[in-house]
């Protein structure tokens, strides 16, 4: 039998939304929803959004030339519709992106599915990555993909949920105060992890205190029955262990959690330990660099097992993950030295993880170096985090760093403060010429490592580094 897509009824639409119907039979079928109106197809409800630089109510009528059998308009919005046919369903509602969530939230609700959603400060998708990656083993499961995991691409996701999905895992992130509440409102969560709390985000959310209040209110939204799972080696979740009434369990290093690692070993391109899960132990080879990263494979399995998965099933899911491109993947370079390309997105706290993987994994003297584009969306904290990475840096022992960015001077300040030769502290913006610089000086067995925010778009720099020293491999 084949299995049912998406659909939804214009009178279910109204009722989801609250909304008002404008034009259009009730009784019209949605079989699609879309927010891109170049993307709206036959029988779709185009949602038009509103951005800093666009709004989508200008494109309505493309969505409807491509065949969308309705729209959304936000209310004092009404004068941009332009004319279409009589059968095009035409729905008025206050807020368009609120009414997306709301449509979601009653998809998600039509399907008994158990809904995993993680946050953090860093760590959240390679986690939820390793999750998938244990759950996939015996389970058909729904994820995110890519960076949909806000506002806009959460609700999107949860609408691809469909009758062979036996659970989901679903990452939340935030920018500013009250859309983790609000996105765990339309998914319905039960169970929730937060991989810990760190600065970022900071000019959307002024301090670390306000960071964790956003990501605590997944643990407050959940239901009676949600189950927290806590990372008991940040201190800030650890201190949260015992004040919620819904049942929680531990990750960690320390001895005293529940899924916890001992006789961790690091590898060139991967990390060895022993975890143990009530009662159960077993080695595990995790093909990822980086004792943060062992911390996320930790809250993976604690994720995974509160959903009733088997410890083998955890450790065979661990050993087969693979590195997100971008996120701690490790490059092979054709002269014998090793790039760490974790150039996806950068806040203090996954710089601070990523250098102290970077000197882990070198071995026998060889050299380390890393090329480091600002942090954004720190505020007025920009120059003391970006002076204290530089700092921390040089204290970790890097041998190099070639900085970018408007916050490179602070970062230089830092390292140089750190007991880094000004010769060895590099401002260049060009990728290539960087690329051209550590290939004439690196030697094999030598480790770099490219680090920097989004926008940074600091992939040039591994994708330079490929084509000037050239790639033998990837790591699986």
């Amino acid at each position: 039998m084949a299995e049912k897509g998406f659909c939804l009824t214009v009178r279910e639409t109204v009722y989801a939304t609250g909304g008002s119907l404008l034009r259009g039979a009730p009784g019209v079928v949605f079989t699609g929803v879309s927010t891109d109106s170049r993307k709206a197809g036959p029988g779709d409800l185009f949602i038009p959004l509103a951005g800093e630089r666009f709004d989508g109510h200008d494109f309505i009528a493309d969505a409807v030339r491509g065949g969308a059998a309705g729209f959304l308009t936000g209310r004092g919005s009404e004068a941009k519709i332009q004319a279409c046919g009589p059968e095009t369903a035409v729905i008025c509602v206050e807020d368009t992106l609120h009414a997306l969530g709301e449509i979601a939230r009653s998809w998600r609700n039509r399907f008994d599915v158990p809904v995993a959603a993680l946050t953090g400060s860093s760590g959240k998708t390679t986690t939820k990555e390793m999750a998938a990656s244990i759950a996939g083993l015996r389970r058909d499961v729904l994820r995110n993909e890519g960076n949909f995991n806000n506002l806009v691409g959460l609700p999107l996701t949860i609408l691809g949920m469909r009758d062979r999905y036996e659970t989901a895992i679903l990452e939340m992130g935030t920018n500013r105060r009250g859309e983790i509440a609000r996105l765990t409102e339309i998914a319905s969560p039960v169970i929730g992890l937060i991989t810990n709390i760190g600065s970022a985000h900071l000019e959307g959310f002024g301090n670390v205190e306000t960071v964790a209040e956003e990501k605590r209110d997944l643990f407050n939204h959940m239901g009676e029955e949600g189950i927290a799972v806590i990372n008991m080696d940040d201190p800030v979740l650890a201190s949260w262990i015992g004040r919620y009434r819904k049942s929680y369990f531990t990750y960690g290093f320390s001895g005293e959690a529940m899924v916890r690692a001992e006789d961790v070993r690091m590898e060139a391109a991967a990390a060895r330990f022993t975890i143990r899960i009530s009662g159960f132990s077993a080695e595990v080879r995790l093909n990822a660099a980086g004792r943060h990263n062992v911390s996320n494979a930790l809250g993976a399995a604690a994720l995974c097992w509160c959903m009733g998965i088997e410890p083998d099933a955890i450790c065979e899911g661990i050993a087969g993950f693979r590195p997100v491109q971008g996120r701690m993947e490790i490059i092979a370079l054709r002269n014998g030295s090793f790039v760490i390309n974790d150039s996806y997105n950068a806040n203090p706290e996954s710089v601070r993880a990523a250098l102290a993987t970077l000197t882990e994994s070198a071995a026998n003297g060889a050299a380390t170096t890393a090329v480091l584009g600002d942090m954004l969306e720190l505020g007025t904290e920009s120059e003391r985090l970006h002076r204290e990475i530089g700092l921390f840096a040089a204290k970790a022992g890097v041998k190099r760093i070639y900085v970018r960015g408007d916050f490179s001077p602070a970062l230089a300040a830092g390292a140089i403060e750190g007991g880094m030769q000004e010769k060895d502290v590099i401002r260049l913006d060009s990728p290539r010429r960087i690329a051209e610089e550590i290939g004439r000086r690196s030697r094999r067995g030598d480790w770099v490592l490219v680090k920097g925010s989004r926008r940074m778009r600091m992939e040039e720099i591994s994708q330079a580094l490929a084509d000037v020293i050239g790639i033998t491999e990837k790591s699986a």
